[in-house]
């Protein structure tokens, strides 16, 4: 593998399009060299000569379908033995539209697969050569919608609470071991999900929907401020201060030897 430039590689899931293709971009631009991890190969190609002959980092393509265990488990390796990884970005993910009791059970569990066992296991093969390392960065792109589940698909919303979780207690977990940890909560951003959840962008009104630029730009804004949650649409962070206040307040009273009084009746 060509060595990176100065900041060692970034690698990215779901890197071919939106997103992904975008924190390609970026990264390239600040001097990370790139293994991007997508399905669709001709994509990734193309994104990669282009971002070579802009950038001049190295870009390397790994054609990997993270719901399939040997995919997933060739990309685990790659983080585990290539210790020029220096940040996953774990971006891959899929949504699915309607009822969940109209869902496809297949369907529910290949987004399960995607958007909570795949970034989990990447995760976990990336952090423990960070944490040798003392170096590292950890991205999960999460979604505005793991704070609000009565907005679309509670399922999915589901998924991304997971990803905020797992962030939050990661965050606690690495606190003091040089490793950065950061989820992105986007809220609706104009990329190919939504077509192919059977949600036509054109069904969403357009004062919501961000551009993939702008949002990854803010992400990355977050990023460097060191925020361990960022939510590119939202105005004022005293919000989620409070709201994290709120939810924090909650805690010596979620588990107690006895029953609320309202229970007793």
């Amino acid at each position: 593998m060509t060595q990176a430039q100065n900041k060692g590689f970034a690698l990215i899931t779901g890197a071919s399009t939106g997103i992904g293709a975008t924190y390609a971009d970026r990264l390239a631009k600040r001097g990370y060299g790139l293994i991007l991890v997508a399905r669709d190969l001709q994509r990734l190609e193309q994104l990669a000569g282009k971002l070579r002959q802009q950038s001049g980092v190295p870009v390397e393509v790994i054609q990997a379908d993270l719901t399939v265990a040997a995919d997933l488990a060739r990309v685990e390796q790659q983080l585990r033995e290539n210790s020029q990884i220096t940040m996953l970005v774990n971006n891959a993910g899929v949504a699915m539209s309607g009822e969940l009791i109209d869902a496809d059970p297949a369907v529910l569990e290949k987004m399960i697969q995607l958007n909570i066992t795949a970034p989990s296991r990447l995760a976990l093969a990336a952090l423990a050569g960070f944490v040798a390392r003392k170096a590292g960065s950890l991205i999960n792109i999460s979604s505005v919608l793991a704070l609000a589940p009565e907005m679309f698909n509670g399922a999915y919303s589901g998924t991304k609470a997971y990803v905020l979780n797992l962030t939050l207690k990661l965050q606690q977990e690495l606190a003091g071991k040089g490793v950065q940890v950061q989820a992105v909560l986007p809220g609706a951003t104009r990329t190919e999900i939504w077509e192919r959840s059977g949600t036509g962008i054109h069904n969403l009104p357009q004062e919501i929907l961000m551009d993939v630029d702008e949002m990854v730009d803010a992400a990355l804004s977050g990023y460097d401020q060191g925020e361990v949650v960022t939510i590119p649409s939202l105005p004022n962070i005293e919000d989620w201060n409070n709201a994290t206040a709120a939810r924090l307040k909650l805690g010596p009273n979620l588990s107690r030897n006895q029953a609320a009084a309202r229970y007793k009746n």
